[in-house]
């Protein structure tokens, strides 16, 4: 097959289109011929050098893909070769081929082209994961997204609002809220412009979010903290704005709120807290909501697989709304 290889820790030139060897199923797993990956933002953090893959991983880039279903490891039952599915993972979907634990494929949602159907695995479970099972998002409350604009965000939005919540959101343009808007968002945050506990505050008079999903990390602690209403819930999933923070406890004290922080791509692929819920939970519950067009996927572009540098390029530009896909 061919793959991504990253020649060094460097930016998008590093990446080669190159020949490896075909993966074989181990007991329990499925290989897969990609159609399509899907890049995320730990994808670049991982070809500068700053993110490893977790123990036993592959090295290749790529934690989702699609395609079609070419071999079966031991032990596997439930799926044939020839499936369409897509897949989440830990690491390995930028190739012509990747072996996937069966637990962690799913079927290509009903009215969703193969190649689109890349780009959901990881927003998708990223966002029912903390939104649901860590937050415990209600109908009627408030949930503030930050970055509505990217993969995650453009999901988190149309989740949120499938769930019944209030949707306030943050974003670095006029043009990008306006997606957001049309996404389901109604309370919408530039910020670089305006004060996002200042606009949250304001438009629920004096509420504050009931749930904060949060991607920046260090650099909004403080003030994801204040804009959270009594009993709120903080849910970190990444670190853009640094690792490292002050947090005064009598704040979250004083309104009996809760931080979380939390990562899918270690996670277990069974067990408490592992992948193979999520999955099941995803399929089942949130699968609907997109073939009945509730939630849409978001796509900004299809790149071919070969040309990943340019799709690193663009990530990084700061213009993407949701997911750019890549093709075999």
């Amino acid at each position: 097959m061919r793959a991504i290889t990253v020649r060094e820790p460097g930016g998008p030139e590093v990446l080669r289109w190159a020949p490896l060897p075909d993966p074989r199923p181990a007991e329990g797993e499925v290989v897969v011929n990609v159609a399509a990956s899907a890049v995320n933002r730990a994808d670049l953090l991982q070809r500068q050098g700053r993110y490893r893959p977790p123990r036993g991983a592959s090295g290749i880039l790529g934690l989702e893909c699609s395609g079609t279903v070419a071999a079966l490891g031991r032990g596997v039952t439930g799926w044939r070769v020839g499936d369409e599915v897509c897949a989440l993972l830990a690491g390995g979907g930028y190739a012509e081929k990747v072996a996937v634990p069966a637990e962690q494929l799913m079927p290509v949602p009903a009215g969703v082209d193969l190649v689109t159907a890349a780009g959901l695995p990881e927003v998708a479970c990223t966002v029912w994961s903390n939104l649901v099972d860590v937050a415990r998002l209600a109908k009627g409350e408030v949930l503030l997204v930050h970055g509505g604009a990217g993969g995650v965000g453009t999901f988190a939005i149309q989740l949120g609002r499938a769930l019944g919540a209030t949707v306030a959101t943050t974003a670095g343009s006029a043009d990008r809220l306006a997606r957001c808007r049309e996404l389901g968002a109604e309370i919408l945050v530039n910020h670089r412009e305006q004060d996002f506990v200042e606009e949250v505050s304001r438009a629920t008079g004096g509420h504050g979010a009931d749930v904060v999903l949060d991607n920046i990390g260090a650099k909004y602690l403080e003030r994801n903290i204040e804009v959270l209403a009594v009993g709120g819930r903080l849910v970190v999933i990444g670190m853009q704005g640094g690792r490292r923070a002050e947090v005064d406890l009598s704040t979250l004290l004083t309104k009996r709120a809760s931080v979380a922080a939390t990562a899918l791509r270690g996670r277990p692929v069974t067990g408490p807290g592992g992948k193979a819920g999520i999955v099941s939970d995803v399929v089942s519950k949130v699968w609907p909501l997109l073939a009945e067009g509730t939630i849409r996927p978001v796509v900004h572009d299809r790149v071919p697989m070969a040309e990943a540098g340019r799709a690193h390029e663009l990530l990084d530009s700061g213009s993407v709304v949701g997911k750019i896909l890549l093709t075999v």
